[in-house]
């Protein structure tokens, strides 16, 4: 069974570019890069990744695709790409150049408005990514479900992701409406699911695996078993646990062999198109 990390982060750190990392998080404030990771994925069994953007700039994006270029584990790429330019079709052209350039995310959750997935200018954005076959991460909150189901009823065609189970309140015990809403997403065939930063929206100190299990559950019963995919996170995850820690929680959750092999790497393997660099032509 090959192991992929559908889900991680790098970066060589900067109080500007990375002004999200407060006080709170400053393990965070160094610099994270490919020879850190392997030696994480290398001890929890894990061959191959996909680098997700941090940082909403071309400049990550193309760091990122650099990083890939030299480091065969990094299957693929999901950057950033300003999905409101009016030459967007020129910009996903240039990064569809590279290989490695498998998807793009914007960092919604952090947008004053809430549908901010919803302004024309970003929905002739997202339409535009078919035209290159690539897919689309959706990072958001609970109380962005609504607006995401719009978004993804508008594209039944176009490959979604939902990253970090939409971060529901896990360190307060919360389930409703997440849990009816992502169950309601889930209904839409074209969209999968991360499992991935969970423990950093429990109590960092304090999570349990059953605690976590409870919150996969209900993503497994709405996506089934072949539209979820294991992320870790990393180094974001560091925050509340090590990588292989992390890492076998979502592991230990499912028995099935065969249910590992897509949570683990087949489904992140065929959502975003990936091959081994040396089957790469």
């Amino acid at each position: 069974m090959r192991k992929i990390d559908a889900h991680h982060h790098l970066w060589k750190y900067s109080p500007v570019e990375h002004a999200w990392i407060d006080d709170s998080m400053s393990v965070l404030k160094q610099d994270f890069l490919p020879k850190d990771l392997w030696k994480e994925m290398e001890k929890a069994g894990y061959s191959g990744c996909v680098a997700v953007q941090a940082s909403q700039t071309e400049k990550e994006t193309q760091f990122l695709l650099s990083e890939a270029s030299v480091n065969p584990f990094i299957l693929g790429v999901v950057g950033w790409v300003n999905l409101r330019h009016s030459n967007i079709r020129e910009r996903l052209n240039y990064f569809s150049q590279f290989s490695d350039f498998k998807g793009v995310r914007h960092v919604l959750q952090d947008e004053e408005d809430d549908q901010f997935m919803l302004q024309p200018d970003f929905l002739k954005g997202i339409e535009s990514l078919s035209e290159f076959n690539l897919t689309y991460d959706i990072l958001i909150f609970p109380k962005h479900l609504p607006f995401a189901l719009q978004l993804v009823e508008k594209f039944p065609e176009q490959p979604f992701v939902i990253d970090h189970i939409a971060k529901p309140e896990i360190k307060d015990g919360n389930f409703s409406p997440w849990k009816e809403d992502i169950e309601a997403v889930a209904k839409h065939d074209n969209v999968y699911c991360k499992l991935s930063g969970m423990v950093t929206e429990a109590d960092w100190k304090n999570w349990t695996e059953e605690e976590i299990h409870q919150y996969i559950k209900v993503v497994v019963d709405a996506f089934g078993v072949d539209r979820v995919m294991i992320g870790s996170d990393w180094p974001v995850c560091k925050l509340a646990g090590e990588y292989s820690t992390v890492m076998q929680v979502v592991e230990n959750f499912f028995t099935k062999e065969e249910d590992k092999a897509k949570v683990l790497g087949k489904n992140a393997e065929e959502f975003y198109s990936l091959v081994k660099k040396e089957e790469a032509v």
